[in-house]
């Protein structure tokens, strides 16, 4: 059991640092209420704190509603970037929408979500 739990961490650990050195200032944002049918955007910030440069490959909203905007221009080390997300409220309700962010050389591609409640105008 002991020996199972040491692999465990060490695994994830090792999961960990093979992740790109990309760090998202936040991974989250609610826009609280919003009336329907109006375009909100938020301004997502990263970092870069890998050696290699940091290049978005691509960004996938779950849905056409939420639409990302990146530019593919290599960040270097230490240098900021910015991912812009625009959300079109279609229904009203609460909304919780996914956009993934894969960057070159990473595997797995980091998740951002945006929320709210969309309200009658």
């Amino acid at each position: 059991m002991k020996y199972i739990l040491t692999l465990s961490f060490s695994l994830a650990a090792l999961f960990c640092s093979a992740q790109s050195g990309v760090k998202f200032d936040k991974a989250s944002h609610n826009f609280g209420k919003i009336a329907k049918g109006v375009h909100k955007s938020v301004v997502f910030n990263y970092t870069n704190s890998d050696a290699k440069p940091a290049v978005i490959e691509f960004a996938n909203a779950e849905c056409g509603c939420t639409q990302p905007e990146y530019d593919q221009k290599p960040i270097l080390k230490g240098q900021k970037g910015s991912i812009k997300i625009t959300y079109t409220a279609p229904a009203v309700g609460a909304f919780r929408k996914k956009v993934n962010v894969k960057f070159a050389g990473q595997k797995l591609p980091l998740e951002l979500t945006i929320e709210g409640e969309v309200i009658q105008k």
